[in-house]
């Protein structure tokens, strides 16, 4: 068994996580007091990789729900799935972290992290073989970033050879929630490089535009946005969950997408979106499904992959599909836009097909790319993030506990290092064409 432990932090932490939970339950033909209720044997073949067995037949998610302040949790335990998770698996303080990155790191979620980890601990040591953990988080906020962070590494210190993957919902411009915003993402990012394996970068504005443009909702409710965020977490983590024509992990997963250890942004994606009234004037195929994935009307991160080159993709299809199908549709796309793929990895693209198509779709497909273009994310938040530093506004809340300027500077300065990593190897291809090409005229010319 290849387990994996599901961690939520902070308010959007843990509305996308219990999302999450909804969908996969539903997936896995377990009702909300967590009793089997499926019709198909793969079902519950793999279900170990995110569920425990209780007593009675009972699948309790290996889930460990973290928050600084009670009202989040209430509302998780009022919700429709409240009685799934295990009451002791529910970890929060009363203070609030306020959107402090400082509060929810040094000082709050310092306090409440052992507790956490303790809990992370128990559910590790219950596991056969563990595969890795997962967080579910914002990097705006005070709580999913700061005390997320934390967490990270500390599971970092302790499982130091296990992979850590993160769903990150990254700050986007026209969709801000709190005035602080640069600084927790620019904090957050600082750690997010260093300590996890892959963070799957997913961006309000471009979920509301999602919902506008392609699903044609008029006033999307947050309800919307993390149904799109929890379909795509579903399909991402399909191949750990069902058997498939071919089976991805965790680690698989890292190793193909990931080609230099800093550069493990991914921009996930999903097909077929479409708006409720258009469904039944559309045949979903796999040429269809392609095409879609890799629109960038697509993607869950606001950034255009048509201004970077893709180092590396990784899809997932699920449905009755032709595996010789989807690989020709592949590598069509390949040549066909062979100038966005950089060319000194051949076959970057990773594809995985599982049987099994999520309820009410006959097939769909879920994408991974790993694109130099969402260096764009970290440009606009170090933007933002100058204009105030340069004034030192808001500092006084950090500094007041016991943060120094120097991490700000520090941090700011990984992630620009990190936007020229992503552009260095943007232009690397460009350069050596050119000078390939200037080398052939010269042989020609002699």
């Amino acid at each position: 068994m290849r387990e994996i432990v599901h961690i939520q932090a902070g308010q959007c932490g843990n509305q996308i996580g219990s999302k999450f939970w909804e969908v996969i339950s539903d997936e896995h033909g377990i009702d909300p007091t967590g009793v089997y209720k499926g019709d198909s044997d793969l079902q519950l073949e793999r279900i170990n990789v995110y569920y425990n067995e209780a007593q009675g037949g009972q699948y309790v998610p290996r889930a460990v729900l973290v928050d600084l302040e009670p009202g989040t949790m209430d509302a998780v335990r009022s919700g429709p799935f409240g009685k799934l998770f295990r009451p002791d698996n529910f970890v929060f303080g009363q203070s609030g972290a306020g959107n402090n990155w400082a509060k929810g790191h040094y000082t709050e979620g310092a306090e409440l992290v052992e507790s956490v980890i303790d809990v992370v601990r128990k559910e590790a040591e219950n596991c056969d073989c563990l595969q890795g953990c997962q967080l579910a988080h914002s990097l705006g906020g005070g709580t999913g970033s700061g005390m997320g962070t934390l967490i990270i590494s500390k599971i970092r210190e302790e499982y130091p050879d296990r992979i850590m993957s993160t769903y990150s919902v990254v700050p986007s411009p026209k969709v801000s929630d709190a005035v602080v915003e640069p600084y927790n993402a620019t904090l957050s990012v600082h750690q997010l490089v260093e300590n996890t394996d892959s963070v799957y970068c997913i961006d309000n504005e471009a979920l509301y535009d999602i919902c506008f443009r392609t699903l044609k909702l008029t006033s999307p409710s947050y309800g919307d946005l993390n149904h799109l965020v929890s379909i795509t977490m579903s399909g991402v983590t399909t191949c750990l969950r069902f058997p498939g024509q071919l089976n991805a992990d965790l680690r698989k997963l890292a190793v193909n997408m990931v080609p230099f250890p800093r550069l493990h942004f991914f921009m996930p994606g999903f097909a077929p979106l479409t708006s409720r009234g258009s469904q039944g004037y559309r045949a979903i195929t796999v040429a269809e499904l392609t095409q879609q994935m890799f629109d960038a009307k697509n993607m869950m991160t606001a950034c255009d992959p048509r201004h970077g080159r893709y180092l590396t993709v990784a899809t997932i299809f699920r449905g009755r599909i032709s595996m010789k199908e989807v690989d020709e549709q592949m590598n069509n796309i390949q040549k066909k836009n062979s100038a966005f793929f950089v060319e000194w990895i051949p076959n970057n693209m990773k594809v995985a097909v599982c049987d099994i198509p999520p309820r009410g779709l006959s097939m769909c497909a879920t994408f991974i790319g790993n694109n130099t273009a969402i260096q764009e994310i970290f440009k606009r938040i170090n933007e933002q993030f100058t204009v105030m530093f340069r004034r030192k506004a808001f500092l006084h809340w950090y500094t007041g506990e016991g943060m120094d300027e120097m991490e700000f500077s520090e941090a700011a300065s990984n992630m620009n290092d990190l936007v020229s990593e992503y552009q260095q190897y943007q232009d690397v291809g460009v350069d050596e064409m050119e000078e390939e090409e200037e080398e052939a005229e010269e042989v020609e010319e002699n």
